[in-house]
């Protein structure tokens, strides 16, 4: 399967310095360690999924288009602090955040658990790389954004559509599924996200967790507005299987957007490095 774009149709020489935003670069920096990791992430899906090899070969274009992106990302960083080494970076990060590849059996629970927590993951890729987009005014960062975004968007239809396969034989109940969702996005504020960011932007000093979360988070909740969060959470309800338009689906995203717009006033208020 061909790739939706390559580096080359990224604009470089359109870069607007004068419209960078040194924050966006910042966690631009962190998601370009978290990407690549893709790679990793695809051995452990493989293993998982040992007998199915059509899903392996999805699997496998999938971490070939998401390391393009960090790949993407970790130029367009160094476009802007020719010092940034991505690839030694990100031996750091790989090194400090290690995936169990040779899995036999899903952490989720079940094969159907497991495509639910990809297709969380890739909820919140792409309505992140598209706030991004909404949000930069700098070319080539929303360029890049924009064509990830529609990867992100495509590789959750990826991960739902196999989902939709393994429900017919693991019958696994919706609020089991909704469990599994909240728990992988609960898991966007451990290890993975805050060591990306520090080893990305502040390698040289001791890893601090809970400052590195919120000198992400600080930086990238502000990116999200009430039309990022609805298409989220309807997204959400599709995989679990509740009604995405529903009047509990329409309260619960009223009160995730007023909880990120608090999560963002209160970090913002505290800065950190």
């Amino acid at each position: 399967m061909a790739r939706s774009w390559t580096l080359e149709d990224i604009p470089w020489d359109r870069l607007d310095r004068s419209q960078v935003n040194d924050d966006f670069v910042k966690i631009a920096r962190a998601a370009a360690l978290v990407e690549y990791n893709a790679s990793d992430y695809a051995d452990y899906l493989c293993s998982v999924f040992s007998d199915d090899p059509e899903f392996q070969e999805a699997a496998r274009h999938w971490a070939e288009e998401e390391v393009q992106h960090g790949v993407a990302l970790g130029e367009y960083a160094r476009m802007l602090d020719p010092s940034f080494d991505y690839n030694e970076r990100l031996a750091e990060f790989r090194s400090r955040v290690p995936i169990q590849v040779n899995a036999e059996e899903s952490i989720r629970g079940s094969r159907a658990g497991e495509l639910v927590a990809r297709c969380m993951v890739e909820v919140g890729t792409s309505s992140f790389y598209t706030a991004m987009a909404d949000a930069t005014n700098e070319p080539v960062l929303e360029a890049i954004a924009r064509r990830i975004a529609t990867d992100e968007w495509q590789h959750y239809g990826l991960f739902y559509r196999n989902l939709k396969r393994y429900l017919e034989s693991e019958q696994l109940p919706r609020h089991r599924r909704l469990m599994v969702a909240l728990r992988r996005i609960a898991e966007t504020e451990d290890d993975e996200l805050a060591c990306a960011y520090h080893t990305a932007n502040t390698p040289d000093e001791p890893y601090d967790r809970k400052k590195a979360l919120k000198a992400y988070s600080s930086r990238a909740y502000p990116l999200y507005h009430a039309n990022h969060v609805e298409k989220a959470m309807a997204m959400i309800f599709k995989a679990t299987g509740y009604q995405p338009r529903g009047l509990v689906s329409r309260g619960l995203t009223r009160a995730v957007t007023g909880f990120m717009q608090f999560r963002a006033q209160r970090r913002a208020d505290a800065p950190a490095a």
